[in-house]
């Protein structure tokens, strides 16, 4: 899973994803209306690298989001310490040049790549070994012990600005391109992003009463079940399907509750989405209605369930067009038109 899972979630999901998070490269499914995403899962498990080889032009200086001002002389050996950093990387051409990959890295071409960050437990050591001459980092990362050992070591590190909705995509990928010194790519991945997420958008179906989509954060193997609320991530992804957040829409506050029947009840989501591996860690939807409060639900009741594949689902990045798609495909089938 990214990172962009917010400060809320940080303490309970260290453990939770350790446990569940290796080779997150599932795929995402339907119980809703028995749409077949295999397809969207099997794309979803690589990256596609713009055309054309990216030359970074170095040194470039840069504004950290931590405040601090980092100057970039190389890119030869690039560590990215999330999944969605790795992803932009790669996708901008770069990716021969990442030596090292974080645990939620889950695309093929990363696959082989050693692990050196595990759920914001970063090792200093790990990645020092490596010879890295740049690190990319979440606002997340941590230890801040072992990100200013890497510091001390001579490495430049750079903090990203997360990408929170939609609409922060491109300023992501712009700030990531200009990091490495390849504008230009940058430029072209944010044109071919735009374009593919707007062909998504102009067949999503108009609904004369919108769905009421809950985002639930589940990982059975750790006994972590949360609701999404206000700035869970998700709202934007949901709402750009046409859909309402009914965790927002219910009163939820937080970034993310503990589930429960009064939570749920005031949701009254009309559909559940979930990760798919914490589906498959609940044993499925049988599993995820016993939950409390679900099976009293629309939702519940109608066992109307959609999942989406970990790594992706709140990356917003240059495969949210993907996710976007399987959303509003698995939440109206292939139909133009829904009431």
């Amino acid at each position: 899973m990214r990172t962009r899972l917010t400060g809320a979630l940080i303490s309970v999901l260290a453990l939770a994803l350790t446990a569940t998070a290796c080779g997150g490269g599932g795929g995402g499914s339907s119980t809703s209306a028995g749409t077949d995403t295999k397809a969207a899962a099997a794309s979803a498990d690589r990256v596609e690298p713009l055309t054309g080889t990216a030359r970074p032009a170095l040194p470039v200086s840069v504004k950290s989001a931590d405040g601090k001002s980092v100057t970039v002389a190389g890119a030869d050996r690039i560590v990215p310490l999330s999944g969605s950093l790795s992803e932009i990387v790669f996708t901008l051409g770069l990716g021969k040049r990442v030596v090292a990959r974080d645990i939620t890295t889950t695309f093929q071409q990363a696959a082989k790549l050693p692990v050196v960050t595990r759920n914001h437990d970063v090792s200093a050591e790990g990645v020092l070994s490596l010879r890295p001459d740049l690190v990319l980092a979440e606002r997340t990362t941590g230890p801040d012990e072992a990100m200013e050992q890497i510091r001390e070591a001579g490495v430049p590190v750079i903090v990203v600005a997360p990408a929170l909705s939609l609409g922060d995509i491109d300023t992501r990928i712009k700030d990531v391109a200009r990091i490495l010194g390849v504008d230009a790519a940058g430029a072209r991945l944010v044109q071919r992003t735009d374009q593919r997420l707007a062909a998504v958008e102009k067949d999503i179906p108009k609904r004369e009463n919108e769905l009421r989509v809950a985002f639930l954060y589940v990982r059975g193997s750790a006994s972590v079940y949360l609701i999404g609320g206000k700035n869970s991530g998700a709202t934007s992804l949901i709402e750009a399907a046409g859909a309402t957040d009914a965790g927002v829409e219910g009163g939820l506050e937080k970034d993310f509750s503990t589930i429960t029947a009064e939570a749920m009840a005031q949701a009254a989501p009309d559909v559940i989405l979930v990760m798919s591996k914490g589906l498959q860690s609940v044993d499925g939807v049988d599993g995820l209605v016993k939950l409390p409060g679900v099976a009293q639900t629309p939702a519940g009741l109608n066992k109307r369930v959609v999942s989406v594949d970990d790594g992706v689902l709140l990356s917003y990045g240059p495969r949210t067009d993907q996710v976007l798609r399987s959303l509003v495909e698995q939440l109206y089938g292939s139909g133009k038109s829904a009431k």
